[in-house]
């Protein structure tokens, strides 16, 4: 992000109005490498075409603001890999970590990971660090440390199912697993941000939280969450879940989350009544059927419905429900751009 898309994203958070409204989203692996007409593997194996591939979204949409912005990582891999998960790359699918755990008991065998060193943490470093220069050439800035959340995490390295039949029969084990995925995450946050000083974000994504219900999402999410947002101060605390968060958004405040991406099914007025309108959302018409899959005018036709069924619009970034989805063309992408700006020269 440009130095003023950082400070106006921070005006937005402490609850003032930016017009027009801002546009926003997260963009990775799973839509740039194919909008920019490359295979995923090549976006991984190249910094060249990684950097040109970020480089050309900031230029052909150079008003939107793209969260994290020239994120380098690895899908899903990246931090699994650091405890030992073996990772498979297809030539042009999303890449995935297979189960490390085959049975609770080994988790009293797990390692605490150096981040420094170990899995593919130090090429995601490495990356960022050859890059900063170029990236600080066209006037953006390294802003936010990244990683997948301790529930997320976790199941990658059991498995979902194996994950949350456990959390029921094995809560101790559960318990000594999330805290060592814990430990580890807030090691790796420190870690980038000792390494990029102008990094003043974290950015956590959990779908596992919506499969939770309220009472285990507070045993077994909040306390570990709060602790990764706390892993060094800063003043944007960006959450991605997409799944349901009905059952856990009320509880986002005290974890210390101030911008959220959730999904499409909860409304923005159902978030901002569950937040007391106190967490910035992003979002969120339905990425994949509209964004993706739709026409330029059904997604000109959700925005506008969207925005006209909101009262009030601070706290807002006008998005899709969760990251960018794969196939979403450029054409859509403007037309959601058109209808902010023609619905806020409505407003005007």
């Amino acid at each position: 992000m440009t130095e003023q898309q950082w400070q106006q994203l921070l005006d937005v958070i402490e609850g003032e109005e930016v017009n027009p409204l801002p546009i926003g989203f997260i963009i990775d692996s799973p839509w740039l490498p194919n909008w920019y007409g490359v295979e995923i593997i090549d976006y991984f194996t190249s910094e060249t075409i990684w950097f040109e591939a970020n480089q050309s979204a900031i230029e052909t949409f150079p008003n939107v603001w793209f969260f994290p912005g020239f994120w380098a990582e690895f899908g899903m891999c990246t931090e699994p890999s650091a405890f030992g998960a073996k990772c498979i790359f297809p030539p042009n699918e999303f890449p995935f970590p297979k189960n490390t755990l085959k049975d609770v008991s080994q988790i009293d065998d797990l390692e605490l990971p150096d981040p420094a060193t170990d899995g593919l943490l130090p090429f995601v470093l490495k990356r960022l660090a050859h890059a900063k220069p170029k990236i600080e050439a066209l006037g953006h800035k390294i802003r936010f440390s990244i990683s997948r959340g301790p529930l997320n995490i976790a199941s990658f390295l059991m498995g979902t199912t194996e994950f949350m039949i456990a959390l029921k029969t094995d809560p101790d084990k559960m318990h000594k697993l999330l805290e060592l995925v814990t430990e580890f995450l807030c090691r790796w946050h420190r870690l980038q941000k000792d390494t990029f000083p102008s990094i003043d974000g974290i950015m956590i994504l959990d779908d596992l939280v919506g499969m939770l219900s309220e009472e285990d999402f507070k045993e077994f999410g909040l306390p570990y969450l709060k602790r990764v947002f706390s892993s060094f101060e800063a003043r944007v605390k960006l959450f991605h879940n997409d799944a349901s968060c009905v059952q856990s958004v009320k509880y986002y405040p005290e974890i210390g989350i101030n911008l959220l991406n959730p999904g499409f099914k909860e409304t923005l007025n159902q978030l901002k009544t569950a937040t007391n309108n106190t967490i910035t959302v992003m979002g969120n018409i339905p990425p994949r059927d509209v964004l993706a899959a739709g026409t330029p005018e059904d997604v000109k036709m959700a925005t506008l419905k969207m925005l006209n069924s909101v009262s009030d619009h601070r706290r807002l970034i006008v998005s899709c429900g969760g990251g960018m989805p794969p196939g979403a063309p450029t054409e859509n992408i403007r037309a959601m751009i058109d209808a902010v700006n023609e619905f806020c020269a409505t407003r005007a």
